[in-house]
């Protein structure tokens, strides 16, 4: 019993010393670095993947003023010295991904800590798993959606702007998963409900 119970602690704390060292990665590359990229102090992000309508004929390397499309199909669009507008329309949906990650490991630790104290059908865990589902739906719609419009952003008034789309389509994984974490939190808003009914006989 001893040797289950120090197991058990292992893992918890390894389990909270995962989601922290994410949770410190994303922070760093996803969101400070972009931003440090947008105000000045690190290289910009002057690049981003789009694709090229397979009807348009445009050649492997299109430029158009300060912008340049290269290749076709998956091609790379790049910006010659962005101005900070452009700085920003080309970090945002990295960094609003990034910060939904943050808000996501964040609630996963607040949970971890609930786990190490054995308490694990407790009304917060509830309102945490429900703020992890929409989350996880605005990493699906939402981030694909801002790159759809700074792309749009980006290459209008370019010569390429028509034949240029956004890369990345809506996600159906992250909506999916959502709603298995809803599921989940439906069970532990049960569970919650039967301990407290539990309690109450007592």
């Amino acid at each position: 019993m001893n040797d289950t119970s120090w197991w058990t602690r292992a893992m918890e704390h390894v389990l909270e010393l995962v989601l922290g060292l994410a949770l410190l990665l994303v922070g760093l590359f996803q969101v400070l670095f972009p931003v440090l990229g947008v105000t000045g102090p690190l290289p910009p992000t002057a690049s981003r993947e789009v694709r090229v309508d397979a009807a348009a004929r445009l050649s492997g390397a299109t430029a158009s003023g300060p912008v340049t499309l290269r290749g076709t199909d998956r091609a790379e669009l790049v910006i010659h010295d962005p101005g900070l507008g452009q700085r920003v329309l080309l970090a945002l949906p990295e960094l609003a991904g990034g910060l939904l990650v943050i808000v996501i490991l964040m609630v996963l630790l607040r949970m971890a800590g609930t786990f190490r104290a054995g308490d694990f059908f407790v009304p917060e865990n509830t309102r945490r798993l429900t703020v992890v589902a929409v989350a996880l739906v605005l990493m699906g719609i939402l981030v694909p959606l801002l790159d759809m419009m700074t792309t749009n952003l980006l290459v209008r008034g370019e010569a390429m702007a028509e034949a240029v789309s956004p890369a990345k389509d809506y996600a159906v994984e992250p909506v999916f998963l959502a709603v298995l974490v809803a599921a989940a939190a439906g069970a532990f808003r049960n569970g919650t409900r039967l301990r407290a009914d539990t309690e109450g006989l007592v």
